[in-house]
Order: structure tokens, then sequence, then C-alpha cells
């Protein structure tokens, strides 16, 4: 028996509500934009901001219904069937409290701050529990329910590149909708909600919430939020990597097995080898491995 849900539970967002809840002049986003269909919001995004710097400034947001040639890391391909997901990016042009634009160095974290958001949003809503997996991606029980790519948008003209923050939600896909074997959807987890407005919202709120935080210290994860925490203390408390035994499978075919002790100051992965050597792995597949595979 299929595992899909009929169209008549697969609803529409709710475009004037999220407005409404998150654009100004309640709302700390500048601009909204709902597409029935794309290829990719992350690409159309970026041409967006590439094209007009003055109307898609910082905080403005792209979402659709149904993605049919969307991109995740490593441009592997992830699709969606329609209304199934939250498939929405975001639009960032990172500077601080007083105007000026972030050291680029720091854009890495904008991917680790939606993630973040992400777990904080499942958890208030769908009541689920959600971790994080190193660089971007978002875990419940173990399986994938969310990807998170972030890509750069420059400027000839000397402008500071933009960042463009997609995120891919599974809501109400089915067991034979999973894109892989290891991946769920809130439905699947049996979340409090299955609503996609109502869970896109949250995630905004949330999402902006933080990454105005990270802005307002310079884009330095381990400097103090007035509520005493800060960006890196928050990802470890989610961060599953984290004292796990991993293989760290590199760009250029090489690996590297040992602990993930840490992030550095540019959110790349501390990987500490058998012979206590420590690498920084700043991109790269990372696998999860069972105490056993360690050696």
């Amino acid at each position: 028996m299929s595992q899909s849900f009929p169209d008549v539970d697969r609803p529409a967002l709710d475009l004037d509500g999220l407005s409404d809840a998150v654009c100004a002049p309640l709302g700390p986003y500048r601009r909204l934009e709902l597409v029935e269909s794309t290829g990719s919001t992350n690409a159309d995004l970026a041409a967006k901001a590439g094209a007009d710097k003055v109307g898609w400034s910082d905080l403005s947001i792209l979402a659709a219904e149904e993605q049919t040639a969307g991109k995740g890391r490593l441009d592997r391909e992830w699709t969606a069937p329609a209304r199934s997901s939250v498939i929405v990016s975001v639009l960032l042009r990172p500077h601080n409290r007083a105007g000026m634009p972030l050291p680029t160095q720091s854009y890495a974290w904008c991917s680790l701050v939606a993630a973040l958001a992400l777990a904080e949003a499942l958890g208030d809503h769908a009541k689920l529990r959600a971790v994080v997996k190193w660089p971007n991606d978002v875990l419940v029980n173990g399986r994938k329910i969310s990807g998170i790519l972030a890509q750069m948008v420059t400027y000839p003209d000397g402008t500071p590149p933009a960042v463009v923050v997609g995120t891919g939600l599974n809501v109400t896909l089915g067991k034979d909708e999973l894109p892989v074997p290891t991946a769920t959807s809130v439905a699947l987890e049996k979340g409090a909600t299955t609503d996609r407005t109502v869970l896109l919202m949250s995630y905004l709120r949330i999402f902006a919430q933080r990454y105005r935080q990270f802005c307002d210290v310079n884009g330095k994860a381990d400097a103090e939020w007035p509520d005493g925490t800060s960006l890196m203390s928050r990802l470890e408390q989610v961060m599953v990597t984290l004292g796990q035994q991993v293989r760290a499978q590199l760009p250029g075919g090489s690996e590297i097995v040992g602990q993930a002790v840490g992030l550095d100051s540019y959110g790349a992965l501390r990987v500490r080898a058998g012979d206590g050597t420590e690498h920084v792995v700043a991109a790269g597949d990372v696998v999860h491995l069972r105490p056993d595979e360690g050696s």
C-alpha cells in the first residue's frame, strides 16, 4: 500500500498568514515570494539577488510548493512532490549592528545557524528531538529529515557578497516517496503537526533571531549573546557528530578516520586521528562509525 498522502492532506502554504507573521512591519523579513513550482529556490534566489541588490535585501525569502531540480551538497539531486515539504531559501547580506559587513570567513556559519534554527523549530512545534549532523543535515532518530545548502553570491563591483541559505524539510513524505531509505519525514516520525505553514513560520522566526544574534557579535561563533549562550554553545548541545568516531571523505578522494572533537572558528570539523594528529575538515562527507569501525 502506498504511504503517500492524498492531495487533500497537502494543503497549500498560507502566504498571507506567513507574510503577516514574518515580514515587516511586524516581522524581521523584508520580502517573501512563493512560487508553485521551480527547479531550485537557491538558484532562483541567487539569480534575483545578483540582478537586483536593492529589491532583494537582507532577509528576503523565496519559497516553493514544489522543487524539481534542487541540488544538495556535492551536487546531489534533491526533489520533492508538490506540497510535501518545506522548500525555502533566504537571502542574507550579513552585517553587524553598526551596518558594517561581516568578514566573508564568517559566512561558513550561515548553514549551521539554519540547522540550529530548524532543530529548535522542530522541537517547539513538531515535538521532535532533532539533532544536527555536520555540516548541515538535521536528523530525527538517526534519519535525515532536512538538508541545508548555502551558496555565495558575488558582485563584480566590489559589493560585499550575499549568501543564499536553502532548506528542505520533509513533512508529509511517505516511505515510498523518500529520496533514500535513510531519510524520514515529520509525518513518519509522528510529529505533533504536519502543518507546513506553522513549521515554516517557526523556522523563519527562529532563524532570523539566531542570525541577528550571530551578526551582532560580528560573526564570532564563540562570542556570548545577551542570553549568556553563543552560537557555538547552542550547536554543541544539538550536534550529534561531536564526540563520535567518524570517517571524513574529502573532496580529493582521501579520507580521515578519527574522533570529531569540535568545530574551529570557521565552522570546520576538527577530527583527531588515532595517532593524536588533529585534522581540520572544511568540506566533504562525514560518516558516523560504529565502535567496531573506528579502528
